[in-house]
């Protein structure tokens, strides 16, 4: 690994001219390639404090062992420039957008002397015309066989025309009218070729006058009387209007764009595009791309480089929306207008149409991102791999098969809650998800009021409440009947068993069977079974892992909690977010593990399922505590009652100082009634959720 300052050029000697710079290893090959506007300050800013990079940056800075530039005239010669070198050298350190499958496209070969109609996938070749992508063959396929009527284009291989032409009979679709059948003289090579080119006309989306010439011939037919022509004619204009219902109207009819959108992680970026030609989508696209950078723009422009790099000037559109303006739009612009040989705007659509259509495209993006890590979520051999590095990384003695990882959500220390979520052999266990409410009192008794607290103090608190209630667990839990699941001796300690997070009830009668009770997932419970209430003992095994979110103090603090508890068989990390650093405790220093390592990836999703847990019970806690009225609990007072007693009084303030003969003035309000409102505020404020005071774990 190399130091940076050992080949860090001197400022001077960098100029300030628009240029195009590559980063080579030890061995001499190209790892990255980079452009700017000035190469002095841009390069001047890979060598800063390292611990400032982004940390692929600082991984390519010190994989390097050199720098060379070469300096263009203007942006926009950089920017071909870069993409040129991206190309040709493959540099390991560049942002790849690969298709997360081989898109199919309807090419018509306008190079051949009889052009031909075909589904292609690959490489794009010279002198053909593309329409597409297309999400499924059988769609190209299927849009085809109706424009046959219309368009009557070849379709067939080379080796089927040649086959024909000397025999001198057609294929069937000569036959049955879907082909002009050029093969056998039927029409000549220019007639052909004009057929092909009206195809590729209605394909591109001037489709209103190819159906307004079949009405007007439909009409001259029927006025001569020829009845049958008439008819095929009709049959030709449905063909055609079925052909477009196809494809969804979306826009104008005037409307041309490409649509960008992406959805991201700390990791990698989904993108996905929708082609809009004639105001309809006639295709979409999706890559799945690590992140080299954080920069939205960045990705954009090198999105637009390597989408429109060797593109022809029929594929790049008058309009090209985007999540975010690229990093260089000006040099953007100027390269897509020169490759289109007109002017291409491109912009963030931020109201009407055009806005709900990105909407759409950001959705699809999401789901693929969402695909894309399930699949590799559900890959075996790469769960494997991650808890293999966890353990190698990590210096533990075994792999890590049961993974807890803590959460705290807030809002400047109000509303503290935070959440355990549980992951066995790298996949999450749901069922055994917990939340907490965090009282700010380590004792058995609830604290009075709000309460405010801070990361630390929270983490602290919740892994007090969760470890004791194993220790406890763990000494009643008594011997383990491996053949039924039952415990043999022993109780639960707390009186209290945990509740699933969805509120079902565990010991109800359709949830046991023989005294096992099925998780959420369908599979039995990881641990013992409480005899006396059937129930399953959820914390009763210590996790090989635990995972906070945060870094040096949030660790250190939760190791003190081990420590006080003597729990030494549990291992424990910290993730901090910013550099995905990984802190053990009272360490000095992070382990940092590669950013495309399999580990990471599964501490992340660890940190991020523990991050929306969290903050989803922190939002039900703060909406109710938003929308709860003091009068809310009291029997027989509905809201139409609530409303005319705010009414009469004018606040809860003033109702409160009022008494039975007050509030019996009221429309409505009997003596009972009057009283329990008095005996209600006279309480004070609603009862909290219930909560296990041991735990600090929601019950209802």
């Amino acid at each position: 690994m190399a130091d940076p300052t050992t080949y860090r050029p001197k400022p001077g000697e960098i100029p300030t001219d628009p240029g195009v710079y590559r980063f080579r290893d030890s061995h001499g090959r190209v790892i990255y390639v980079g452009k700017a506007k000035s190469l002095r300050p841009r390069l001047s800013s890979y060598f800063q404090d390292i611990t400032a990079l982004h940390p692929r940056t600082a991984t390519m800075v010190t994989t390097a062992a050199s720098v060379e530039w070469t300096v263009v005239r203007t942006e926009v010669e950089a920017l071909q420039l870069e993409y040129s070198w991206i190309k040709e050298f493959d540099p390991r350190f560049n942002v790849k957008y690969r298709d997360d499958k081989s898109y199919p496209f309807l090419a018509v070969t306008m190079a051949d002397e009889f052009p031909r109609a075909q589904v292609m996938r690959g490489a794009k070749r010279k002198g053909t015309r593309y329409f597409g992508p297309y999400g499924h063959a059988w769609a190209i396929r299927e849009t085809l066989d109706l424009l046959l009527r219309v368009f009557p284009v070849r379709t067939c291989s080379s080796g089927v025309f040649k086959r024909a032409a000397a025999s001198g009979r057609p294929c069937l679709l000569g036959y049955i009218d879907k082909c002009s059948a050029p093969c056998v003289g039927r029409v000549s090579a220019e007639e052909h070729r004009a057929i092909a080119e009206d195809f590729c006309d209605f394909m591109a989306g001037n489709t209103t006058r190819f159906a307004k010439r079949l009405e007007t011939r439909m009409r001259e037919a029927a006025a001569e009387l020829d009845f049958e022509q008439a008819a095929r004619l009709r049959d030709d204009i449905g063909a055609l209007t079925k052909a477009l219902e196809k494809q969804a109207v979306v826009l104008g009819d005037a409307t041309d764009a490409d649509v960008f959108a992406l959805a991201d992680d700390d990791l990698e970026a989904a993108v996905q595009v929708f082609h809009v030609r004639g105001g309809r989508i006639r295709g979409q696209r999706g890559w799945v791309v690590e992140k080299e950078s954080e920069d939205v723009p960045t990705l954009v422009e090198h999105l637009l480089q390597q989408v429109y790099g060797e593109a022809d000037r029929d594929a790049v559109p008058r309009e090209v929306l985007v999540p975010a303006l690229p990093a260089d739009l000006q040099a953007v612009t100027e390269w897509l207008s020169s490759v289109r040989g007109s002017a291409v705007g491109v912009r963030v659509p931020q109201r009407g149409d055009k806005r709900t259509l990105m909407e759409t495209v950001r959705r699809n993006a999401e789901q693929s991102l969402a695909r894309h890590k399930v699949a590799r979520a559900g890959d075996l051999t790469l769960r494997s791999k991650a808890l293999q590095e966890l353990q190698d990384y990590l210096g533990l003695d075994d792999a890590p098969l049961r993974i807890e990882c803590y959460d705290v959500s807030h809002v400047q220390g109000t509303n503290v809650v935070a959440s355990m979520v549980v992951f066995e052999d790298g996949l999450a266990r749901k069922s055994e998800y917990r939340r907490f409410i965090v009282r700010g009192a380590m004792s058995g008794e609830a604290a009075d009021g709000p309460v405010t607290v801070d990361d630390t103090a929270a983490m602290r608190e919740v892994l007090t409440r969760r470890f004791r209630r194993y220790l406890e667990d763990a000494e009643g839990a008594g011997d383990l009947d491996l053949s039924t699941g039952v415990v043999g001796v022993g109780s639960d300690p707390a009186g209290v068993t945990p509740t699933p997070p969805n509120g079902s009830s565990v010991g109800s009668a359709d949830g046991a069977r023989n005294g096992v009770v099925d998780d959420e997932d369908g599979s039995s419970p990881s641990g013992p079974i409480d005899p006396e209430t059937g129930r399953p003992r959820r914390f009763a095994y210590p996790p090989s892992l635990v995972v906070v979110d945060g870094g040096l103090p949030q660790v250190n603090a939760a190791q003190a909690v081990l420590d006080e508890l003597g729990i030494e068989e549990v291992a424990l990390v910290g993730l901090a977010k910013r550099l995905e650093e990984v802190w053990l405790p009272r360490e000095e220093h992070p382990v940092i593990l590669p950013r495309t390592s399999e580990g990471l990836y599964l501490l992340q999703r660890l940190r991020d399922e523990a991050h929306r847990f969290a903050i989803t019970f922190h939002r039900q806690r703060r909406s109710k505590a938003m929308t709860t009225s003091q009068l809310d609990g009291i029997p027989g007072l509905g809201a139409s009652r609530q409303k005319a007693l705010l009414r009469h009084f004018g606040s809860v303030k003033r109702l409160r100082a009022a008494d039975e003969t007050d509030i019996m003035a009221v429309p409505g309000f009997g003596r009972a009634l009057a009283s329990a409102v008095v005996s209600h505020l006279a309480e004070g404020a609603p009862q909290e959720p219930a909560v296990n005071l041991t735990t600090g774990e929601v019950l209802e």
